[in-house]
């Protein structure tokens, strides 16, 4: 199973449902279902951005699964569209020439499972 790992907040962000796309500097051919991993690196200062959401942070966690649909690269005027779609989640940031992924069906598991990430897109095999 595909694998991708995010720091905090954005990987909790996409699987409570704020977030409907992950930001990368490279492109992916790979379409399909993926594990959302939480990084150990919690980007602190974006915290106190997402108060208002009440999101518990899980770092070192695989919390849920999504399906990977599309790989995008952004222009302005998508750019444009993002910030129009959650001014909070998107508007702060400049997404312009980097690779936006879009995830669909995003589930987010009960029972998360504790496991340690790494980089890139990896594979996740279940014992």
């Amino acid at each position: 199973m595909k694998v991708l790992t995010i720091k905090e907040p954005w990987a909790s962000l996409i699987i409570n449902g704020y977030k409907k796309y992950e930001f990368r500097s490279w492109k992916t051919n790979y379409r399909g279902k993926i594990l959302i991993h939480t990084s150990l690196n919690i980007e602190k200062n974006m915290l106190d951005r997402f108060k208002d959401y009440d999101i518990k942070y899980q770092p070192g966690y695989i919390i849920g699964e999504a399906n990977l649909t599309d790989c995008i690269l952004v222009d302005s005027k998508f750019n444009e569209y993002l910030n129009e779609l959650n001014p909070v989640v998107y508007a702060k940031s400049n997404h312009t020439r980097k690779y936006a992924w879009r995830l669909e069906n995003i589930k987010k598991y009960d029972n998360p499972i504790p496991c340690k990430g790494k980089l890139g897109l990896w594979n996740y095999e279940e014992d």
